[in-house]
Formats: structure tokens, sequence, C-alpha cells
């Protein structure tokens, strides 16, 4: 799995137009007991047809939440 992020109204580095003088309202640090939940990506890149696939959920790491990760990759592209 990759790092895991704090899913909510957090600011981010990235950019987003917007018409001058209107801004969304951001928590300026990332507190847990401020977020919505937690996203756990887990990824599968194919070397040989240059594709990825990434499953993301909300619940624990686990390495139950791997194979079925991989059993869905296997069910969508595999």
């Amino acid at each position: 799995t990759k790092k895991k992020e704090l899913i909510g109204n957090f600011k981010n580095n990235g950019k987003e137009w917007k018409a001058s003088g209107e801004y969304d309202e951001v928590n300026v640090y990332d507190f847990m007991q401020l977020a919505v939940g937690k996203a756990v990506p887990y990824g599968i890149y194919d070397m040989k047809l240059n594709e990825g696939y990434v499953n993301v959920g909300i619940d624990h790491d686990t390495a139950e939440f791997a194979v079925e990760s991989i059993r869905k990759w296997w069910n969508h592209m595999g």
C-alpha cells in the first residue's frame, strides 16, 4: 500500500481556478479528529501492458483488503 491520506476538507497544494474573492474554507492542519475518514490505496501495475489499477479502501489496511484488491483487479483487467 501507499501513504494513507486523511479524507476531509484539508489544505491541498494543488491549484484550482476560482473567481476572485471566492474561497473554500479549509482546515490548515491535518488532525485525524477533523477527518471524515482515511483513504487506503492499493495499486497494481502491469508492466507488460503499461497499465495500472488502484483500489482505494476506507477501512483498515489488512491482508484481506490486499487480497480483495487483487481479486477486483483480476476481475476488471486480468
